[in-house]
């Protein structure tokens, strides 16, 4: 699990590298991830852990720590 959410981490820093994502914050309401960057990191997980996250699964609640999208990645299959 620990490796996952370091992968995440890594993830989230290529795509805004200006925010610390390690610091507890709702990634969402801050204004550390806006719609198009949920596209990009959805496409950057499916390539990163080799799944295929559902449409009905990307919603902002689940990207709005990197514990949320844990669960999400699990909920989708994913070992850990």
């Amino acid at each position: 699990m620990i490796e996952m959410k370091k992968k995440i981490e890594s993830l989230l820093k290529e795509i805004r590298p200006e925010f610390d994502f390690s610091e507890p914050a709702d990634f969402i309401e801050s204004g550390m991830l806006d719609s198009f960057d949920i596209v990009q990191l959805v496409d950057a997980l499916d390539k990163e852990f080799k799944i295929s996250i559902n449409g009905l699964d990307i919603l902002p609640e689940n990207f709005s720590s990197i514990d949320n999208i844990s669960q999400l990645l699990i909920k989708n299959h994913v070992s850990t």
